[in-house]
């Protein structure tokens, strides 16, 4: 009978256990607490053993994402980097737009396919944003070069054209990596979107996989259903928009709301 070893994945801590031993756990997404596999030659290093062991016995997508600093109720990690601002390079940081809600999102590359779909609809609904005190910026790996040659690219040729939202270039992955959406092995982001609240504090996160993109009326409806509940106390039901019913967060005064459902 083979000799069966059984690992346990700490991943708050970054490790794998397994007989009293602990190696650094540099798979970060094995969608399991734990898993067994055939102990492989005792003269290969740690993680190669646990690697060729774990090939050998079954396998199941691995995906590594770098863990990153957001976290809901916290104030969104600050960046300072060079963006694409009305056509020019500029210098700007997340702390120049205090005061103000942000809608921060992150797409994997310049001149792909989903991202200038994503890009252009937040762009053109700009204004939207601007009339609720929110402003809307893009972020990817790319440089600033690369942001403003897409830019220049026609849309019926696949590029962005004109421009109504900043488009930050974060090409050391530096920001990526802070806010918990880098592809570690394809060095690009997945498709975060964060909303920021004016006073800094990161309220929403939402992370899609590469094939999907994000709905910009979705996007606004969260802005404004957290500025509602800022200004007024009250809670937002499933679905609430602009002018609907809302929920006093009481045992009793509740009841009014759910009388009328």
């Amino acid at each position: 009978m083979s000799q069966v070893m059984k690992f346990e994945v700490n991943f708050e801590n970054g490790y794998f256990t397994s007989g009293g031993h602990s190696w650094p756990c540099l798979l970060l997404a094995l969608n399991r607490p734990s898993f067994e596999c055939a102990p492989p030659a005792s003269n290969r290093p740690p993680l190669c053993q646990l690697l060729l062991g774990f090939t050998q016995r079954q396998s199941f997508p691995i995906t590594t994402m770098s863990s990153g600093n957001a976290q809901i109720g916290k104030p969104a990690p600050n960046f300072k980097a060079t963006a694409v601002v009305d056509g020019q390079f500029k210098d700007i940081q997340l702390s120049d737009y205090k005061g103000k809600y942000v809608v921060f999102f992150f797409y994997p590359l310049d001149f792909t396919f989903v991202c200038p779909t994503e890009i252009v609809a937040f762009s053109d609904r700009a204004e939207d944003f601007r009339r609720i005190g929110c402003e809307v910026i893009g972020c990817s790996v790319d440089s600033h070069f690369s942001h403003l040659a897409w830019i220049n690219t026609p849309r019926k040729q696949g590029g962005l054209g004109t421009m109504k939202i900043p488009l930050v270039a974060d090409l050391t992955k530096t920001i990526s990596r802070d806010y918990g959406v880098l592809k570690e092995d394809d060095g690009i982001a997945y498709r975060g979107l964060f909303v920021i609240d004016d006073k800094g504090i990161l309220r929403q996160i939402t992370i899609n996989d590469l094939p999907v993109g994000r709905s910009v009326d979705e996007t606004l409806r969260l802005v404004q259903a957290f500025q509602h509940t800022d200004k007024h106390g009250e809670v937002c039901p499933a679905g609430w928009k602009p002018g609907s019913d809302t929920i006093v967060p009481d045992v009793d005064k509740s009841k009014e709301y759910f009388s009328k459902q």
